[in-house]
């Protein structure tokens, strides 16, 4: 009764919220279909943060999303694909909604079953899955597996072609912090530790990664080292893979690593150094031949201006394309979520096909999307997707419509963000799932 009470409630709350959601008007390209979800918390960008792995994801017939309402309650939905009507479904979970750190993310496994994480800032583990396959409703709180869980910041799912799951996540705090990695095995439905440190600080800084696995199952990795907890001690570009499901990694020419990953062991894809606004956890995604792709942005030496950067293997080497169109000036440093001129830039390609998903200040922080035919030549064209400003929001896709469909299901949602974690008290924004297929 309880249960059923506060549902009914939290129902109530969502369909409340509706009457008091910003009067924004959110207009799509031509090509551009744009499907609203519900209201969401818009107060600073823990809905709409890049890290948020996965924010949306889908099985070929239905799509799930999640978000916080204005209350701080974690909210799952539910569609069939090419359908505009949603299931809405609140939870009794919350988050922290005054730390931007605090996101959910989400993942499907092979048998339809949905994981979820959330509100993580150097805390314990938070952790459930579904009841069922396809189901909303989800176990009350889970161990994974029970080892280095008392402070995780920044899980990350990842799906693997035999239906299981990686976890990444950050133990310890920034400046100082290791990379954990899970394993979820579909058939035995319970998660393995790989690696308690995978990538080592040695109590001296942290690494901030992002990842990717391509469709032979190989896990891809790349990552900044941060010295400190002032962004502005991040610096330079390194790379691992593995080819045995995270068990074992390599370098890009093949070369072993002895574990854990350390300063001095990594490989570099490019040397960046510190107080050059090089921003940490962006994204990276692999092309049809498994050659992986790095995107974020710096200021190179003698110029005032960040730009976008694309870091690449193209089976011989590593080379960078810049795509050298921002126009807005500005420094980054100190802590806490910043208040960012440019979004961290979401990566994804196809044969030699390149894009870049962002939201820049210098276009009027509409969605825009950077697309080059050869990152040889470096040419990259920029289209927007929406027409009006969606301020501080950062991409999130459906990994699952790009990798079957080659379209791209974005989570959108209008949100701000005041520098150094700081929060703005106002309406609910509503959230979307914007369609685009290049």
């Amino acid at each position: 009764m309880i249960k059923a009470a506060f549902l009914s409630a939290m129902a109530l709350s969502i369909t409340l919220i509706s009457t008091v959601v910003a009067q924004t008007t959110l207009k799509a390209a031509d090509d551009v279909k744009l499907v609203p979800i519900a209201p969401a918390w818009a107060g600073n960008t823990i809905n709409v943060a890049i890290f948020r792995r996965n924010a949306v994801v889908s099985d070929g017939q239905t799509q799930y999303a999640s978000f916080y309402d204005q209350a701080g309650h974690v909210v799952l939905a539910k569609r069939a694909l090419n359908s505009s009507t949603w299931d809405i479904h609140p939870t009794s979970l919350t988050g922290n909604l005054r730390d931007a750190h605090d996101a959910i993310c989400i993942a499907l496994d092979g048998d339809g079953f949905l994981h979820i994480v959330w509100g993580h800032h150097n805390i314990p583990m938070r952790y459930a899955r579904s009841k069922a396959a396809g189901s909303l409703e989800l176990t009350d709180p889970l161990p994974m597996t029970g080892q280095h869980e008392n402070r995780v910041t920044y899980p990350e799912f990842y799906n693997m072609p035999d239906g299981g799951l990686v976890c990444m996540y950050r133990d310890g705090q920034s400046g100082s912090g290791n990379l954990v990695m899970n394993r979820y095995d579909q058939k035995n439905q319970k998660w393995e530790q790989l690696h308690a440190n995978l990538i080592a600080g040695q109590g001296q800084r942290s690494a901030y990664w992002q990842g990717a696995v391509d469709e032979k199952g190989t896990i891809h990795l790349s990552w900044v080292w941060r010295d400190s907890l002032d962004v502005a001690s991040n610096h330079d570009m390194c790379y691992a893979k593995s080819i045995d499901g995270g068990k074992t990694w390599l370098k890009s020419d093949g070369q072993p690593y002895e574990l854990p990953i350390t300063l001095d062991s990594a490989e570099y894809t490019a040397r960046i150094p510190k107080a050059h606004e090089l921003i940490n956890q962006t994204s990276m995604t692999t092309d049809s031949k498994g050659r992986p792709y790095i995107a974020t942005y710096w200021r190179d030496e003698g110029t005032d201006v960040p730009q976008y950067h694309v870091i690449y293997h193209d089976g011989q080497a590593w080379r960078t394309s810049s795509i050298g169109q921002q126009t807005v000036s500005f420094r980054l440093g100190g802590a806490g979520t910043k208040r960012l001129p440019l979004s961290r830039p979401l990566m994804l390609a196809e044969a030699d096909r390149a894009f870049l998903l962002f939201r820049d200040d210098g276009r009027g922080d509409k969605i825009s999307v950077a697309v080059c035919d050869d990152l040889s030549k470096g040419q990259w064209q920029i289209k927007d997707l929406t027409a009006g400003s969606v301020d501080m929001w950062e991409p999130t896709y459906d990994p699952n419509i790009w990798r079957g469909d080659r379209a791209i299901h974005l989570f959108v949602q209008k949100a701000t963000q005041r520098d150094g974690e700081g929060v703005a008290d106002i309406p609910a924004e509503m959230a979307y799932i914007l369609e685009w297929k290049p």
